[in-house]
């Protein structure tokens, strides 16, 4: 009797751990799987640029891939993939579809495209990794203009909004026009009434103003500081919080009496419903890869101005500029609210 009380204690312990074995196995398992565990990442990385090769996003991710890799801060391959379309509206799509091993370079468009009704598609939609950069927004006049401030421009538009042309490129709705709209509702412009005069690209913009076609353009610094530089333009604000480097006789609106900053941002986004320890992961990561020589260096080239926050940080700034955005959109008559 002993001895089969014996036996079936045995079974039973060896019943238990064949239980728990199974048990930790399945943990084990989990802790290396696609969302991102203590074992993250298990395989190679993609970095969506949601656009064509060269520009921004682009140039982001592959500054992002070289860097990472080059300063040994990621181990795994990682791969650049294009997906170009919609506004950035391919790229997003496709990695709602993916795990933790990718992500894609976001901007401002996440948000106005919702916004303007082009997409379905919001931050919420997707996990908030990091800000990485900002471009600032300049304002800027012929040189032989009778305006020599920001501030001059918004007077004669106060006055009469329909008195000046006002260049801006690609489209309506981006951070250029937005900038712009947020300086001239601040300085009490009726902003429904502007000029705005639509081309193709900053550079057209540029030849516009020359050739006399538009009283005043709102184009990136990085489009218009070589010429002003040249003394081909003159730029009459930034929406930058401090004078930029190298454009140290450049006033920032807020210092015209335009109670506004205006950042044209760049950061990353993950797929939705990422794990907690594979948000981890990049945080640990990309903070840094925003502290390497090398990345600065990417930002001085391209004048571009380090702009960092982590996802966490990401995530209420996001909310704030998707309010700031519906606001702007609105006012200027953008939406059907």
């Amino acid at each position: 009797m002993r001895k089969f009380i014996g036996v079936l204690l045995l079974l039973t312990v060896l019943a238990v751990a064949g239980c728990s074995s199974s048990s930790n196995g399945e943990k084990d398992d989990k802790k290396g799987d696609a969302s991102g565990g203590s074992d993250f990442p298990t395989k190679n990385i993609e970095i969506v640029a949601p656009a064509s090769p060269g520009g921004g996003w682009d140039g982001t991710a592959r500054a992002m891939q070289k860097i990472l890799s080059d300063e040994g801060i990621v181990d795994q391959n990682m791969n650049v993939v294009n997906k170009p379309g919609g506004g950035g509206e391919v790229g997003w799509q496709y990695i709602k579809g993916k795990d933790g091993h990718t992500f894609a370079i976001n901007s401002s468009l996440v948000i106005t495209n919702n916004v303007l009704g082009q997409s379905e598609l919001t931050y919420k939609d997707f996990t908030p990794l990091a800000t990485l950069t900002t471009e600032w927004v300049a304002l800027s006049v012929a040189p032989d203009s009778d305006m020599t401030s920001g501030k001059q421009v918004m007077q004669k538009l106060k006055d009469d909004p329909k008195s000046l042309k006002i260049g801006v490129a690609p489209s309506l709705g981006n951070d250029d026009h937005l900038s712009f709209i947020q300086a001239a509702k601040e300085f009490g412009v009726d902003v429904t009434k502007i000029d705005f005069q639509v081309y193709e690209s900053g550079g057209n913009v540029v030849t516009a103003l020359l050739g006399g076609h538009v009283d005043a353009a709102t184009m990136s610094v990085s489009e218009a500081k070589e010429q002003h530089k040249a003394g081909k333009i003159n730029m009459v604000a930034v929406s930058s919080d401090e004078r930029l480097d190298g454009l140290d006789n450049v006033k920032t609106w807020k210092e015209q009496g335009v109670d506004m900053v205006f950042p044209h941002w760049r950061g990353v986004m993950g797929p939705p419903d990422m794990s907690q320890e594979a948000v981890d992961y990049w945080n640990k990561k990309i903070s840094k890869l925003v502290e390497t020589d090398a990345w600065k260096d990417v930002l001085k080239n391209n004048e571009w101005e380090a702009y960092y926050k982590d996802s966490e940080e990401t995530k209420k700034f996001l909310k704030k500029e998707t309010e700031k955005y519906e606001t702007l959109l609105n006012d200027a008559g953008l939406t059907d609210e």
